[in-house]
């Protein structure tokens, strides 16, 4: 009985620092991912034959797109679909940006793409499309919009129709163009002149709560930087708040938008320099309704070292120098989304590096009012030993909820950028909730029996609501693909983590753009989902969200697969104690038999 209860201890114990190791572990997977094809740059990401799996979008010598297909065997992306510089327009040299969609609306993913004729010329950008034809490309069909862009164009859903259109400026107006039925048709939007930032840092998201995707601009006049807000009331856009840059800053980055403290409304992050060579930077929040910023992380001393932004140069340059961006996501499922960014040190300007930065709980002054801050966490020998990086970045690569890093860095000797992919091994057992919100144009009777879960969706709005361990309210809210310009990089689905709770979600809300002259909200609410689990949502029709379906696939915890070796064990172990006195009771009995065989029966005389 002793040793049982030995036993059953040493399993608990195993089991409790299995639960408690929640420490960020990385381990480098390239070669498992992609063998000996780990060269380009990665684009974007999305499920191009609807096998559930998602894809990669690479640009190979900025003049030939490959789509990686995830494949169950190693490598794991393969190569399959190649589209070559000799079917792009003649006067195109360089391939700036890839956004898949379905911008014809028959449910099968299309591929855009931007380019120029020379890297640095972001004022004069060509858009052209290849159309999705079972599972792969339609090369020789290539649709060219005939619209010379300022800058590259944001992919959004400016009508509400559920297909994606293109937003941008064309010479000094801004323009919408829609392809359905892969006819081309633009029409001047927004009613009023807009001097665009080039890069500009558009996006298509919610901005008050109300499941409907807004429109978000950045301005730039002379040396100011501004912010525009354009609310979806009733299917149009109405020009709201117009918010400035922090005081002082001379540089500014990439607005980027997340639920940043938990309390469902998506918050504006901006990273900025106080200076032209990035020497003192800085994150600012700003959240809705309020007309100033927080400052969430201004602390970039690293021991006797400074660190900063990369700042992007001030002439033209055959590297490779994307805008200064955050990637946002929950790499340890906490609820609170974090980020990765590429920072150099200011002494030593060719030592640039990927960092990661934690949300955690504000531990100083001046973040006080966000209630929470960012951390950037030095010491991690995985990204450390990545020289030269220029762009890092989330990733599932395995489809079972935790964020994995996939970074790009530049090399002296090859033109191409090299992708290195980081495995998340993060053991503290948190929980998600994956969703991904599909077109809903058709459910099972798409045309030509397409299935209809690869296609990429920008503008639908997630929210769950729950009830954390200690009794508190909890919720957090994203967007998908709200933004798709300057390697924006962001996933087809989203990942909400919810810590180490394991309650049932109390309620899941999706919402969808409205129509033009739509009064009525398109949203839908589910309750009781299942943690660690991927939702599928089909708003189809797109009209009635009573009708709107959902597919749940679970993703089984750590905490049951260790419970369930830990009860396996236990089981293994009594049944081998059940054998050992088995055995013990029958050599027992067999010697009682031998002695009552040689006894000497006195009643037999």
């Amino acid at each position: 009985m002793w040793l049982c209860q030995t036993f059953v201890s040493f399993l608990a114990l195993i089991l409790s620092v299995f639960l408690h190791s929640g420490a960020l572990a990385l381990q480098d997977v390239t070669n498992d991912l992609f063998g000996s094809e780990k060269m380009g740059k990665v684009a974007a990401f999305g499920d191009f034959n609807s096998d559930k799996q998602t894809d990669i979008f690479i640009i190979r010598e900025d003049s030939e797109l490959v789509i990686f297909l995830a494949d169950l065997k190693a490598p794991y992306f393969k190569p399959k679909v190649r589209v070559k510089k000799d079917v792009f327009p003649s006067d195109i040299s360089v391939i700036s940006s890839v956004v898949p969609g379905d911008y014809d609306g028959d449910s099968q993913m299309d591929v855009l793409l931007t380019g120029h004729s020379k890297a640095s010329d972001l004022l004069n950008t060509n858009v052209f499309v290849f159309w999705g034809d079972n599972q792969t490309l339609d090369q020789s069909g290539r649709m060219d919009l005939n619209r010379t862009f300022k800058d590259q164009p944001l992919v959004m859903d400016f009508n509400g129709d559920m297909i994606p259109d293109i937003f941008g400026v064309v010479e000094d107006s801004t323009e919408v163009c829609f392809l359905r039925n892969r006819k081309l048709r633009c029409d001047k939007a927004l009613g009023s002149s807009t001097k665009l930032r080039v890069p500009h840092s558009n996006a298509f998201i919610d901005l008050n709560r109300d499941f409907t995707a807004d429109l978000f601009l950045s301005l730039q006049s002379g040396s100011e930087f501004e912010f525009e807000t354009w609310i979806n009331a009733d299917g149009n856009f109405t020009k709201g708040q117009t918010l400035k840059a922090p005081d002082g800053v001379t540089k500014v980055g990439q607005s980027a938008f997340v639920d940043f403290d938990g309390d469902g409304f998506q918050d504006h992050l901006l990273p900025v320099c106080m200076d032209d060579a990035c020497a003192k930077s800085a994150v600012y929040l700003s959240k809705p309704g309020l007309a100033e910023w927080l400052p969430v992380l201004t602390d970039f001393q690293r021991k006797d070292s400074l660190w900063g932004f990369v700042p992007p140069p001030a002439g033209s340059t055959d590297e490779f120098h994307p805008p200064i961006t955050l990637h946002l996501g929950d790499y340890n499922l906490d609820g609170f989304p974090d980020a990765l960014v590429i920072l150099q040190n200011t002494s030593y300007r060719d030592q640039q590096q990927a960092f990661l930065l934690e949300n955690i709980p504000c531990n100083n002054a001046s973040c006080r009012e966000a209630g929470r801050m960012f951390r950037v966490l030095w010491d991690q020998p995985d990204l450390n030993v990545i020289p030269k990086a220029t762009v890092a970045t989330f990733f599932d690569i395995y489809e079972d909820g935790i964020l994995d890093m996939i970074v790009l860095s530049q090399t002296k000797d090859k033109k191409d950028l090299t992708v290195h992919a980081l495995k998340n091994n993060f053991e503290a057992d948190a929980y998600f909730v994956k969703v991904i919100v599909l077109s809903g144009l058709c459910s099972t009777d798409c045309p030509d029996k397409v299935k209809p879960y690869g296609v990429n969706q920008p503008g639908p709005y997630v929210m769950y609501t729950t009830v954390d361990s200690n009794g508190y309210l909890k919720n957090a809210s994203a967007g998908q693909l709200s933004q798709s310009a300057h390697l924006s990089l962001q996933l087809p689905y989203t990942v909400l983590g919810l810590g180490r709770s394991a309650n049932f979600l109390d309620h899941l809300f999706v919402g969808i753009p409205k129509p033009s002259g739509g009064k009525d909200v398109r949203k839908q609410e589910w309750t009781a989902i299942i943690p660690n689990s991927q939702l599928i949502v089909i708003p189809y029709p797109n009209n009635d969200p009573r009708s709107w379906s959902a597919k749940l696939y679970l993703t089984p915890s750590n905490i049951v697969l260790l419970t369930a070796i830990a009860l396996i064990g236990v089981c293994v172990f009594i049944l081998v104690i059940i054998g050992i006195l088995h055995w013990q009771e029958k050599k027992a009995d067999d010697r009682e038999k031998r002695q009552e065989a040689h006894r000497f029966h006195f009643d037999a005389m």
